[in-house]
């Protein structure tokens, strides 16, 4: 092919837009229940709950009825079902810099979509209304389940194959149990071992600086046979951590962690410089770092 005609058809070919993808550390700031927001994202295997829409999405699209849910079949980020429900994914695999708007525009997308067919999503949305902007805010009203039969229309586990894949799904799933004792407090079992993970919904430094003030006095733990297993970030906020006897229940657990809930909110409170101690015990507590899986 000729240097001129070369020129020629990339002349004719249309540019596709380069998208700028944006990193929002905080992408669910100023939703009421934001810790929850993050447990379900990075904590809780299976769990739903009811989102409402704003009124101009409601008199665009109808009064359709839609579900955050914790994970989708393959990770996907939305389905629709063909009663016209529709699910939106906290955890999947594409996902671009601003959490909160790839949600935004799964669901926009689900809602474009006719009822029961493919949801097409675009791995990056660009810029547009993020949840803050589509959802009728309000704390969440969160269903935990044992296993993810809540994705499956009545006499679908009829099917062997899909009977086969939800086993597989459900076999993946540690035992997770929301506790009462705080906001975005859960108990889950793991190989040996339990643990109680808790969201704080405070600025990372102020909540750093309380486990610290905690630590160097030696009330970090939840009790005797419990070990401070670290913390993690996650979305702008801090998670702490708590090594727990895998032979307790999780209804054990909400005095203990109510208890502390009642120390750190006290020791919140205090706005003095950390002393020497709590100086250490913060250098320390930057050290155990976990990660999020």
């Amino acid at each position: 092919m000729s240097k001129r005609r070369k020129n020629q058809r990339a002349e004719a070919a249309p540019r596709r837009e380069k998208i700028r993808d944006v990193f929002v550390p905080r992408p669910f700031e100023g939703l009421a229940d934001e810790p929850e927001w993050i447990a379900l994202r990075e904590l809780v295997p299976a769990a739903s709950a009811p989102l409402r829409l704003t009124p101009d999405l409601v008199e665009e699209y109808g009064d359709r009825p839609v579900t955050l849910a914790t994970v989708l079949p393959m990770a996907a980020p939305a389905m629709t079902k063909p009663d016209g429900r529709v699910f939106i994914g906290l955890q999947r695999h594409q996902q671009s810099g601003d959490v909160s708007r790839d949600l935004a525009e799964a669901l926009l997308c689900a809602l474009r979509t006719e009822p029961g067919g493919a949801v097409t999503v675009p791995p990056l949305p660009g810029p547009g209304r993020r949840l803050q902007d589509i959802l009728v805010d309000g704390p969440l009203d969160i269903t935990m389940h044992d296993g993810f039969d809540f994705w499956l229309d009545p006499g679908a586990a009829d099917d062997p194959t899909v009977q086969a894949s939800l086993e597989r799904a459900n076999a993946a799933i540690y035992p997770t149990v929301k506790l009462a004792a705080a906001r975005a407090a859960y108990w889950c079992q793991v190989p040996e071992k339990a643990h109680v993970r808790w969201v704080l919904g405070d600025d990372e430094d102020a909540a750093l600086d309380t486990l610290s003030r905690l630590s160097a006095a030696g009330s970090l733990t939840l009790g005797e046979g419990t070990k401070f297993a670290g913390m993690f970030r996650a979305h702008g906020r801090l998670a702490p951590v708590w090594d727990l006897p895998e032979d307790v229940p999780a209804a054990e657990w909400e005095e203990p962690v109510a208890a502390f809930a009642k120390r750190y909110a006290d020791v919140l409170a205090e706005k003095e410089p950390l002393d020497a101690a709590g100086r250490r015990a913060r250098q320390g507590l930057l050290g155990r770092q976990l990660t999020l899986r």
